[in-house]
């Protein structure tokens, strides 16, 4: 400030801005939308209006894209943000954080606006809903630690599975805020990884009780997780969109952990009768082979051993019989087969016909079969039965010759 305290726009502007920053700061603000404009950027500007006065506001891109619904001029909202002061207007406004339809109506445009559109995604196909376990052993309860909802879930659970291990994930599950921490629950239970199943839920209440679970970050976290998810949000009768996301829609949190969980005395019924249908399969069969025993030991081959080893016995003795008698038979044809074989061998012995006043003339070693074939002159040996005599041969004559010569 000046010496003769003038200050400049700049100056003032700053001051009323930092006033204005620091003293309001997280306001709900009720009023109608009108001049809404969504820039180029992403960015959407607006006023709130009632009776008596307007407010501008903006909400930046980063926040609109959470958006569960599309404001529109006339639509009755709630906002919450700071105020802001734009220091080259000099005007201030809302920076706004959040919005929240006002009144049923509102909310049940905004409801199906955010409906038709995860819709149109695919969210809500019945194809990439996840199959419940069918006994899990431990599950993630994400819901207010202090509502009655949560008491009747434990209770319920409890009693029909009392070794199972719950785990409670404590949200706030109405008003501001409300849905990011759901949203952040389930992102925390997955990367954790220990849960089988994931119930998330709270009681009854109204449609602007309900709201937190039909907003868009809650439905993606749903979307997205690995483990199963049970929503279990009101009566019988609210619908929610976290219900179409879910993998299972229960119509009230009761029903989810009985959904969740069989009875433990339904299963030790289930138990008991593979118990008794596996005994009585062992039975029947020991029961089979008793008889292919019993029928074994009454055969006449268990029953009578000595007399099938005699039989058997006999049986031997008739094979050796018939065996010696077919090798005496064969030795002695064998026998007269070797007599006629040598008396046929004996008879062609040249011994035998020397005998008989033959003999054997060689000359040179070799047999002179035939007087042609005697080398005239020349030496000889005769061969008898009973020697040999040496001859010279002088001439070569015939028995016609020697007839004519007598």
């Amino acid at each position: 400030m000046a010496q003769n305290g003038i200050i400049t726009v700049t100056e003032l502007t700053r001051r009323i801005k930092g006033v204005l920053e620091h003293g309001f700061t997280e306001l709900l603000v009720q009023g109608e939308i009108s001049n809404a404009k969504l820039h180029s950027s992403g960015h959407f500007y607006f006023s709130l209006k009632d009776e008596s006065a307007q407010l501008n506001a903006v909400m930046w891109r980063s926040r609109v894209q959470n958006l569960p619904f599309r404001p529109a001029d006339g639509m009755k909202v709630i906002a919450r943000g700071n105020i802001t002061l734009y220091e080259p207007r000099g005007s201030y406004q809302l920076d706004c954080l959040s919005l929240q339809p006002l009144g049923v109506g509102e909310l049940q445009r905004a409801f199906e606006q955010l409906r038709n559109r995860l819709m149109a995604e695919g969210l809500f196909e019945s194809s990439r809903k996840k199959p419940l376990p069918e006994h899990p052993s431990v599950i993630a309860v994400i819901t207010s630690p202090t509502g009655a909802a949560v008491k009747d879930m434990l209770s319920v659970l409890r009693r029909r599975m009392p070794s199972l291990e719950i785990v409670l994930v404590p949200v706030r599950v109405q008003g501001a805020g409300a849905a990011d921490e759901i949203a952040g629950a389930l992102d925390l239970v997955n990367e954790w990884g220990g849960a089988d199943l994931i119930i998330t839920g709270r009681g009854g209440g109204s449609m602007e009780d309900l709201w937190a679970f039909n907003e868009e970050v809650v439905a993606r976290a749903v979307a997205r997780s690995r483990v199963p998810v049970i929503s279990a949000v009101g009566h019988e009768v609210d619908f929610t969109i976290c219900d179409f996301v879910a993998d299972l829609r229960a119509p009230t949190p009761s029903a989810a952990a009985e959904l969740a969980v069989k009875e433990a005395s339904d299963l030790i019924e289930l138990i008991g009768n593979y118990c008794y249908t596996m005994h009585s399969s062992v039975m029947n069969s020991i029961a089979v082979r008793r008889k292919t025993v019993e029928h074994l030991v009454r055969s006449y081959s268990f029953h009578r051993p000595i007399d099938l080893l005699r039989q058997r016995s006999q049986t031997v003795d008739e094979l050796s019989r018939r065996l010696e008698h077919s090798s005496r038979q064969w030795f002695q044809s064998a026998a007269l087969r070797l007599r006629e074989y040598t008396g046929r061998i004996q008879s062609l012995d040249p011994a035998l016909v020397l005998k008989r006043g033959y003999a054997i003339v060689r000359q040179e070693g070799r047999v002179v079969s035939a007087a042609h074939n005697a080398s005239v002159p020349g030496e000889a040996v005769i061969t008898f039965h009973d020697g040999a005599l040496s001859a010279t041969v002088h001439d070569r004559t015939t028995e016609d010759h020697g007839k004519e010569r007598d």
